[in-house]
């Protein structure tokens, strides 16, 4: 393990040459304590794609990248001031003291490791999405975030800010109109390319790889981590990766908690998830992620999220009720909508600044509880298409019901040495 750094050197402290226990800054002060002139730092695991637009985020100091191809990394470091240390290893980067966010945007296959052995080394943890490859790891990263104390967000935001693709709008209005009862329950979202929604279909994987000779740049094996091992291709890295089961899950896993956890958010579902799931789809390959026709959730109340694959239904409401629908571009069939909604009060309020949750103390809008609720409607989904069948859910015990194959997929082996 090495750090390579422009100043081609690294501080290493007393302190954790000694193996005394590390603790963040921001918390020397006393509980929910950080001094107003103290700026909060970041590290950024993953700087290939994502990772980068991390870079700038809410203004926090950067001292740490870490990535296991050097092209990367050495081309990352190169717009960087020399305060900023260039890693190989992201162990190394959660031993730094002075790291308070660690920023993870790798591969999802790597996502639950990292959030959890951030959180054990003290770190606040601002995670890519989808937030786990699996249900199993969403509840493991769950717990020892909340043991260890640490703040959580994903890195998605729809749900309190931003135009909210084919809706036209943020999420704000729409929660006014469920919460005022004109729309009836219970609701179905159908979630398409009618309604806005693109399901990119172009992260289907590829079945005729051959192995290739892994290039000396990239530290194949690390990029492989707990993933199972296969020969290398390019097919299977960096931009391509989404394509394949063992590291995410197509365009479902790329675009899931973008489109579903505000849906979630609106239906008043991140307690819950839902109890039966159906699939239309061709036979997926073992390896290879494809395309669906429709995976449909329901919901105990009768609730349903349809998402149409083939946009089979052209007159689809984004949202329909017994009493009322909404369309793509907020457009609605309920008379005077604009009223009911100046009439309705504001949602709850959601802290949607990482930095004030971390100076806080106090959960971010989009954190491990409700962000584990929405992966797992993403996980669910990856999970029928694979099986190429209906499933039958409980969201208390988040098991499946008498099914031995589904329940084989919410925990997978991870490759030795490493384990959760």
């Amino acid at each position: 393990m090495h750090a390579t750094s422009r100043r081609r050197f690294l501080t290493q402290t007393a302190a954790a040459a000694a193996g005394f226990m590390i603790v963040p800054r921001h918390v020397l002060g006393g509980t929910r304590f950080t001094a107003p002139s103290d700026q909060l730092t970041k590290a950024i695991i993953g700087v290939g794609g994502m990772g980068r637009g991390h870079i700038g985020y809410e203004g926090t100091r950067l001292l740490a990248v870490c990535d296991v191809d050097r092209t990367h990394l050495q081309e990352v470091l190169a717009t960087l001031g020399p305060e900023v240390t260039g890693y190989a290893d992201y162990r190394e980067v959660l031993q730094r003291p002075d790291v308070d966010i660690v920023h993870i945007a790798t591969p999802p296959h790597w996502h639950a490791l990292m959030s959890i052995e951030a959180a054990r080394a003290g770190k606040d943890i601002w995670c890519e999405k989808p937030m786990t490859r699996t249900i199993g790891e969403g509840l493991r990263v769950v717990e020892e975030v909340n043991r260890r104390g640490r703040m959580f967000r994903l890195n998605t935001w729809f749900r309190f800010k931003d135009t909210f693709y084919g809706l036209g709008t943020d999420v704000k209005p729409l929660k006014k109109v469920i919460q005022s009862g004109v729309l009836g329950w219970p609701l179905t979202f159908t979630v398409s390319g009618v309604t806005g929604y693109d399901w990119k279909f172009f992260w289907s994987g590829r079945t005729d790889l051959k192995p290739m000779p892994v290039p000396p740049e990239l530290d194949y094996d690390m990029w492989l981590g707990p993933a199972p091992y296969k020969p290398y291709n390019p097919e299977r890295v960096h931009s391509k990766f989404r394509g394949y089961w063992d590291y995410d899950g197509g365009g479902l896993g790329d675009m899931g908690q973008h489109y579903l956890d505000p849906v979630q958010y609106l239906l008043g579902k991140d307690d819950t998830s839902p109890i039966r799931v159906d699939v239309d789809a061709p036979q997926q390959h073992y390896d290879a992620a494809g395309s669906w026709r429709r995976i449909e959730y329901t919901y105990a109340d009768g609730c349903k999220i349809v998402l149409d694959g083939e946009n089979r239904d052209v007159d689809a409401a984004y949202i329909a009720g017994p009493k009322g629908r909404v369309y793509r571009g907020f457009r609605s069939d309920v008379p005077n909508l604009e009223r009911i909604i100046a009439a309705m009060p504001d949602p709850e309020p959601q802290i949607g600044t990482f930095s004030d949750s971390v100076r806080t103390r106090r959960k971010f809008a989009l954190n491990e509880t409700n962000a584990h609720r929405s992966a797992t409607l993403v996980n669910l989904g990856v999970i029928v298409l694979r099986l190429g069948r209906t499933v039958h859910f409980d969201p208390v015990t988040m098991r499946f019901k008498d099914d031995e194959a589904a329940n084989r997929l919410i925990d997978q082996p991870m490759r030795a040495p490493w384990v959760i």
